[in-house]
């Protein structure tokens, strides 16, 4: 599906992830979404936000705008060449962390979404695909 807006970011330091719950939630508000909406699409953004730069050594995320006939929605795709994840079903598992949080990222991103897949591949990076539709 067409993105009606795209916009893409450097996620590389910890004020990288505030700028991106920012611009998320700038592209949420114009979308239409109510507040539970945006809350949720903002605190899925900020996980994974902080997973890119604290576990793949920083990347990007590309924040589109969606619109399919009525329906409105905010896709991002984070991306970094980081180490990749060897077990995603594990990482995907609640209480899992490979560091020293609560394992809630990437699961907890997971509930907050209409949509969500991840790709990784050892040595090669993760891509975390979000969307959540009004």
């Amino acid at each position: 599906m067409p993105a009606e807006a795209s916009e893409t970011m450097p996620v590389r330091t910890s004020d990288d992830v505030v700028r991106v719950r920012q611009a998320v939630r700038a592209r949420a508000v114009a979308s239409g979404f109510s507040l539970v909406d945006q809350t949720k699409i903002i605190t899925a953004a900020s996980e994974i936000a902080r997973n890119t730069v604290e576990y793949g050594g920083g990347g990007t995320v590309q924040i589109e705008v969606l619109r399919n006939g009525q329906r409105r929605g905010v896709r991002l795709t984070f991306i970094d060449q980081g180490p990749g994840i060897a077990d995603i079903a594990q990482a995907m598992t609640d209480g899992y962390t490979s560091g020293g949080g609560l394992g809630l990222g990437l699961s907890g991103a997971r509930r907050l979404c209409n949509e969500f897949d991840i790709r990784s591949e050892p040595g090669k990076g993760t891509a975390v695909t979000l969307t959540r539709w009004k």
